[in-house]
């Protein structure tokens, strides 16, 4: 036990007790840092600034892009558009050339009768049985507003 307690009090042995006592303070306060130091690097932070200019200078060119292809499909749907009307037309066009359609639209548009033809007009029985009184005063002429207004007043002083 002597050689144990003459060995402990050594200096060689209490240096090297120091210095693992040392080195496990090292490790420990080093263990801290690391855990508090953020993960964020130097080329973290430089990769991520270089992705961030890059989302700024690809958005407005994007953002045209997207604008103009619906521009175009707008543009394109009005040419269709376009063409079935033309289309239509020609086809209006080419029936207005042939005489038996043109007969046919003027009797209906116009009431024309061909000689020695009697023309008849049937008057819609529902419109018959609505009375002038029904009708607003803006959708009857004005003599008849005028010739209300005078039955109206001639009829409050009896």
């Amino acid at each position: 036990m002597a050689v144990k307690d003459r060995d402990r009090f050594s200096t060689t042995t209490r240096i090297r007790l120091l210095g693992e006592q040392t080195a496990a303070r090292v490790y420990r306060s080093q263990t801290r840092r690391q855990a508090r130091r953020s993960r964020l690097t130097g080329r973290a932070a430089l990769l991520a600034l270089v992705m961030c200019s890059l989302i700024v200078a690809l958005a407005y060119p994007m953002r045209e892009y997207v604008s103009q292809r619906a521009e175009i499909d707008d543009l394109q749907r009005e040419q269709q558009q376009a063409r079935q009307r033309v289309e239509r037309l020609r086809d209006m066009k080419a029936r207005w050339q042939d005489d038996a359609y043109a007969e046919q639209q003027i009797r209906q548009r116009l009431h024309y009768v061909m000689p020695g033809e009697t023309g008849f007009i049937v008057v819609d029985p529902h419109a018959a049985k609505q009375s002038r009184a029904d009708l607003g005063a803006a959708d009857r002429p004005w003599y008849s507003n005028i010739w209300d207004g005078v039955d109206k007043s001639d009829a409050s002083d009896q």
